[in-house]
């Protein structure tokens, strides 16, 4: 029934899409038609795969990272109050700066290869794995933890054993919100600047008005 019911949805979307494309009357290279572009991905597929790849190792590394970072400095704010007074604001401060405004400063850094691409990923996907892993930690229900410290374990073993364990849920709810922001960071880092990626392959397209 799910299969049915996505089935649906999709024919409704590329109708409603074609129907746009009919009644906006844009010319191709504006607004192609859902056929146009099931043509051009057929004819093409040779090159929109050697350079969906790089984009994909970039999503890859980006989201492994950008999570291990992410995971690490929760359990750092958990276990310590001192070095949370100081990571917190910062943590707030950082996304008050427009990430994409990054991407030219990060393509300068690091050059035109996979590394600031990856390194755009990871900022993205940082904030929603730290917070929400941080809220899950912070919220672990009293019951556990006040049983958990009348059999006297300490507070290494109440975050490893009962912490970590109730946060899973909360954390993988900011891995599914990373999943879906690490292809922005990505493809936004090979349209500053690339030589390879679907960023870059989007951009050669467009000067072509393909």
């Amino acid at each position: 029934m799910s299969f049915l019911r996505l089935a649906v949805i999709c024919a409704g979307l590329l109708l409603g899409w074609q129907i746009v494309v009919l009644l906006t009357g844009a010319p191709p290279y504006i607004l192609p038609g859902p056929l146009r572009v099931a043509t051009a991905f057929v004819a093409k597929w040779e090159a929109l795969w050697q350079h969906a790849w790089i984009t994909i190792v970039e999503i890859i590394a980006g989201l492994v990272i950008g999570s291990v970072f992410g995971a690490s400095s929760a359990l750092i704010m958990m276990a310590s109050r001192s070095l949370k007074r100081w990571m917190l604001p910062v943590l707030v401060m950082s996304q008050a700066i427009p990430v994409f405004a990054l991407a030219p400063l990060l393509v300068l850094w690091l050059g035109y290869g996979m590394g600031s691409k990856i390194t755009m990923a990871v900022l993205i996907i940082f904030f929603p794995v730290t917070a929400a892993f941080y809220d899950g930690l912070r919220t672990t229900e009293p019951e556990w933890l006040e049983l958990a410290r009348v059999m006297n374990a300490s507070p290494v073993a109440i975050l490893y054993h009962i912490r970590v364990p109730a946060a899973l849920p909360a954390f993988a709810s900011g891995l599914r919100v990373a999943t879906a922001v690490a292809p922005i960071g990505a493809i936004v880092g090979e349209w500053v600047g690339s030589s390879a990626g679907l960023g870059f392959y989007m951009l050669h397209a467009n000067a072509r008005m393909q």
